[in-house]
């Protein structure tokens, strides 16, 4: 059975989602993100037996992470270090271990395309502990800067979002991005994790490998999502 992740540690009710996900990635400082936060989605991830992980991003709160920054691949490097760093720390304090990494927002974005910005994660994410996976956009750069660098990987996508033709999402600015109706979304999960094309937002069909399939806490309608999402792939 493939897996279900969520973003996490963003101000959503996370601990309604925790007993659908199999995987959570952990807000930790670029775009939103505290001690006090870190924390508590730690915990609430250890309590559910759920897998956590670093989600670090360009860091411009200002922006919630979605906006790209201009920056050499050291400072990216750097910023992916410290925050990964600050969520491993916490980690630690509570007696856990951190899974993976999945870049946020803009930054995954970005990694997806530029194969200098997805090798400066990569080589970050390698020296912070290389048992750590790295999940990005399936068949992206970021996928294949990882397997270079050594790492395992993770191909994600999405239940809650719109494809292009290319593989690519939707941008969020663009009408119909997002996926809010609960038996949409559950379809679309059924259909990647089938390995079957799915409909992108033009109608046209696109084959996307998943590893791991990822809904998002701030979307509408998100408890309802997972709880489809999670019965069409155990029942589905």
């Amino acid at each position: 059975m493939i897996e279900l992740n969520a973003d996490i540690g963003e101000g959503c009710d996370d601990a309604s989602l925790m007993p659908y996900l199999a995987r959570a990635s952990i807000a930790c400082g670029g775009h939103i993100g505290d001690t006090t936060s870190m924390t508590a989605a730690l915990r609430l991830a250890a309590e559910h037996g759920v897998a956590a992980g670093a989600h670090p991003s360009f860091p411009d709160r200002s922006q919630f992470g979605r906006r790209a920054l201009a920056a050499s691949g050291d400072e990216i490097a750097a910023w992916v270090t410290q925050q990964t760093e600050a969520l491993a720390e916490q980690a630690v304090r509570l007696g856990l271990r951190l899974a993976h990494v999945k870049p946020h927002g803009a930054l995954y974005n970005v990694a997806a395309r530029d194969t200098g910005v997805a090798r400066a994660i990569a080589r970050a994410v390698a020296a912070v502990d290389p048992a750590l996976a790295l999940v990005g956009l399936a068949g992206s750069q970021l996928i294949v800067a990882g397997q270079a660098a050594g790492l395992a990987v993770l191909n994600e996508a999405f239940a809650d979002r719109r494809y292009q033709t290319s593989g690519r999402l939707v941008s969020r600015e663009t009408p119909g991005a997002l996926i809010v109706e609960p038996l949409a979304a559950a379809e679309q999960a059924h259909m990647l994790a089938q390995g079957r094309p799915v409909a992108t937002l033009n109608g046209a069909a696109v084959r996307i490998r998943a590893d791991t399939i990822c809904l998002h806490s701030d979307t509408p309608n998100a408890l309802n999502i997972a709880r489809a999402v999670h019965a069409a792939l155990n029942h589905g």
